[in-house]
């Protein structure tokens, strides 16, 4: 693990793995993981160095190792992005491959409006709301029920399933659930200008996903994209190996 500190002073952490050299392809996990769990206990980093790949994973600030502060103004997508984009000049390269899911990908998506040395980008887990909203779904699981469900103190007080499911998750991982409370609270819900997109990008959600509905919504707003269905839903599509085989097809081809 390695680290970098990020506009504001915050500590950022990242991981890499695989060759040494060559151009990195940079994981942007989801909310409540870290480039850890969110990606290489679900066996993606494992398949993406086997491959041959340099693979870099970010720790978004309130996640992983990076720092967690409880003041909502410290967090946003867009925050977020600038953490993301300050990684590829500490990594000191001309291009990255970039993969985003969730939360990441909005995180992803924010960058590549206004970043061109992101080669080739891959987003999954978000659908309309991205172009509706500007952001996660929020329709689907809203944020302020998520935030106050992480900052309750008895988990049963959350009787919502869906809600329930994040809390639990962050309790699985030991994260900081006033971090992500906090973030929670700043949910980035502004219009992201995504016909400014350059690389090109590939959508990847699955059927029974709740949070990425009507996905073609959000194809037809970004210029040549492409567009998967994987049976499942929203966290096991990520360890589908076929999440990793479209990677690295769409990336060679």
């Amino acid at each position: 693990m390695q680290r970098f500190t990020s506009a504001d002073g915050l500590t950022i952490a990242y991981h890499e793995w695989g060759p040494t050299e060559g151009r990195p392809l940079i994981l942007q996990h989801g909310f409540t993981h870290g480039a850890i769990d969110g990606w290489q206990e679900r066996g993606v980093v494992g398949r993406l160095v086997a491959a041959g790949r340099r693979v870099v994973g970010i720790d978004a600030r309130g996640h992983g190792d990076s720092d967690k502060p409880h003041d909502p103004g410290a967090y946003g997508e867009d925050k977020m992005a600038r953490d993301l984009r300050t990684l590829i000049d500490v990594l000191a390269v001309p291009e990255i491959d970039l993969v985003g899911y969730s939360m990441g990908a909005v995180i992803s998506l924010i960058a590549a409006t206004v970043d061109d040395r992101i080669r080739r980008l891959v987003i999954g887990g978000v659908g309309a709301a991205v172009v509706e909203l500007g952001g996660v779904d929020t329709r689907a699981v809203p944020n302020t029920a998520l935030a106050e469900a992480l900052r309750a103190e008895d988990p049963a007080s959350v009787t919502r399933p869906d809600i329930a499911a994040f809390r639990e998750r962050a309790d699985a991982v030991g994260a900081d659930r006033l971090a992500l409370a906090a973030r929670a609270d700043a949910a980035y819900q502004q219009p992201i200008p995504l016909d400014r997109i350059t690389a090109p990008p590939l959508l990847v959600t699955g059927a029974d996903d709740p949070l990425a509905q009507r996905p073609q919504v959000l194809v037809d707003a970004i210029p040549d994209a492409r567009w998967v269905v994987l049976p499942g839903d929203h966290l096991s599509v990520l360890a589908d190996p076929r999440f990793s085989e479209l990677i690295l097809a769409f990336l060679d081809d």
